[in-house]
């Protein structure tokens, strides 16, 4: 019988569909003995094999911190204590054996032995009474790399931050794939390579640890942001008082410093600013503190021969020595540089300047602040000598002209209050490099007159740090500073300005302490490279708040968010919306 005949109805394919996981998954994987290739990348596990005898808390901490990508897995059995048990008195019983067994044959004692039986016995008695328990811990780790090279480097600083804490690793060779799955989200243990280890230890491998800047003594510069404690700091507890500040204009750096300031007059602190833009003189007349307004205006007035009080343990030539050379930058400065022919005329200028006045080396240095020479003397010393008539003519304009009036006058200001600000904003903006060094260099020869806690602001550092001798003599005051019991505070927006100079590194290198706030994506690079900022830290930076930021003390450092109760705000805000409520709220008051 013949079967009718059907035509077969064609199969048209359908599209392939494409997931997730066809997206997320690599394009190849490769596992060779030593690592496994994801696609383009590279991915190498390790296993620990050796911990000491004693773990310090957080000592994994530094491997987390590491700026790497990296897979980590903890892998936690609990053991039966009564199996534990079983095996330490069964130990206990070899060791006594074998110590009973040297003391038979006359042989001394083995530490090793006594140390050992010890720790068994203690371990022990803490297992009956349940304070602890036994475990069986593994912990693996896979890095990644771009290249066989990168996953060399990755491994070099892995071992040295490991091996300097006597914990030792090995690559999971010709099982890599056991390695890679057992550090990932999986939860399979597939290594299986444990270490038997009690409650102690284990607690001390926690790896989230908070650096914690609380102390009994300081001033509290503000919360913590990782845990929410409170960040009470004593800048003169580190072996420098020094520190640097670095943000854009408007991240509450100014707010920061006149908090500080604040609390630091109220534990009997010294302090002086340097203001190139009055920002400190509401805070200055809420504290009964000294403003003293620097212009060519103005009647206050700083003498730059103005000479120190030698100490007991200075030699009053190593003094006046240090002043002329002091001086010696400063004309270069004012005069627009000096060859170094002009330089040696200068020198010995000021050296018979003084001489002409008897402020020499022999004479009685208690006399010698009341004959100081002025810009004119100098002036006439210089009129006699050869070769320094460029110089003289120079020289004019600060004796004759228009900026004698800043540079030409006996000093007529007092130090003596705890809180003294210079006010510099009046003054010509090609005048403030020389009128900051003027400044500093008046500020320094009264610290070094006498001994007390003081801290000195820099604000707008970058102004004193646009010339060579501007720049090293701050250096200098920040690197004699703890001699004195001073800390100087350094603050700047132009982060790419201060580094350029040669003494921005070394200015930073010499302060204990750091606090960078916002910055703008332009100096960013720089502040990473300075700071070594890891990419979580240099966005978080790009992302603050205002008066929020990374506070370096020492080897800490922790995320800080500025805080200050509504009466300091009310004296120390420099916000104009802030400033004008103020205003309006003491008219109302007072009408």
């Amino acid at each position: 019988m013949k079967l009718p005949f059907f035509k077969k109805k064609e199969k048209v394919p359908k599209p392939e569909v494409i997931n997730v996981v066809d997206i997320i998954a690599p394009s190849a994987i490769e596992i060779n003995p030593n690592y496994i290739r994801l696609g383009e990348k590279l991915a190498k596990s390790f296993f620990i094999f050796c911990y000491p005898r004693y773990l310090t808390t957080g000592w994994l901490s530094p491997i987390i911190n590491l700026d790497t990508p990296m897979d980590i897995s903890f892998f936690i059995h609990p053991i039966k204590t009564e199996m534990i048990l079983n095996k330490l008195r069964k130990k206990v019983t070899e060791i006594e054996a074998e110590v009973s067994e040297r003391e038979e044959k006359g042989l001394i004692r083995d530490p090793v032995l006594e140390t050992a039986y010890r720790d068994i016995e203690s371990l022990r008695d803490r297992l009956q009474t349940a304070q602890e328990r036994m475990f069986k811990f593994g912990l693996y780790i896979t890095i990644y790399g771009d290249t066989s090279k990168k996953l060399r480097d990755i491994e070099t600083d892995l071992r040295s931050v490991l091996e300097s804490r006597l914990v030792y690793i090995k690559p999971s060779l010709y099982r890599q794939k056991e390695g890679f799955i057992s550090s990932s989200p999986y939860g399979l243990d597939q290594m299986g390579i444990h270490t038997t280890i009690n409650t102690d230890p284990l607690s001390s491998i926690f790896p989230f640890i908070s650096f914690d800047l609380s102390s009994n003594e300081g001033i509290l510069c503000g919360i913590n942001q990782h845990n929410s404690s409170l960040v009470l700091f004593d800048r003169f507890s580190l072996e420098n008082a020094n520190s640097v500040i670095f943000a854009k204009s408007g991240a509450g750096k100014s707010f920061f410093v006149k908090l500080e300031i604040l609390r630091s007059l109220m534990l009997g602190t010294d302090c002086i600013i340097i203001d190139p833009e009055n920002e400190y003189k509401t805070l200055s007349d809420s504290v009964g503190g000294s403003y003293i307004n620097v212009s060519l205006s103005s009647p206050n007035h700083i003498n730059p021969f103005e000479l120190p009080m030698p100490r007991e343990d200075e030699k009053p030539e190593d003094v006046l020595r240090s002043n002329i050379i002091n001086l010696v930058g400063l004309l270069r400065i004012m005069l627009g540089g000096l060859s170094s022919e002009e330089d040696a005329i200068m020198d010995r200028a000021l050296t018979e300047t003084y001489a002409a006045k008897d402020i020499t080396p022999e004479s009685d240095p208690s006399a010698w602040n009341q004959n100081i020479p002025l810009m004119e003397d100098l002036e006439a010393v210089l009129d006699t000598m050869e070769g320094a008539e460029s110089m003289v003519k120079r020289l004019t304009k600060f004796t004759k002209g228009t900026y004698a009036q800043f540079f030409n006058q006996p000093s007529n200001i007092s130090m003596k209050n705890k809180f003294v600000v210079f006010g510099i904003r009046d003054m010509e903006e090609g005048l403030k490099p020389m009128a900051m060094y003027v400044i500093m260099r008046y500020i320094w020869n009264s610290i070094r007159a006498e001994l007390k806690k003081r801290i000195l602001v820099v604000d707008e550092a970058w102004w004193i740090m646009q010339s060579e001798d501007g720049a090293s003599f701050l250096f200098g005051v920040c690197k004699r500073a703890r001699k004195y019991w001073l800390g100087v505070t350094t603050i700047t927006q132009d982060v790419s300005d201060f580094m350029k100079s040669e003494y921005g590194q070394p200015i930073i290198a010499n302060s204990s302490l750091q606090l960078l706030m916002k910055q703008s994506p332009a100096t960013i690079e720089v502040v990473q490279k300075t700071f070594n900022l890891t990419d979580e830290e240099k966005y978080m930076l790009l992302e603050a708040a205002v008066g929020e930021g990374l506070f370096f003390a020492g080897q800490k450092h922790v995320a800080i968010s500025v805080v200050a109760s509504y009466a300091e705000e009310q004296i120390i805000t420099t916000s104009p919306e802030e400033v004008l409520k103020i205003k309006k709220a003491k008219k109302e008051l007072s009408e």
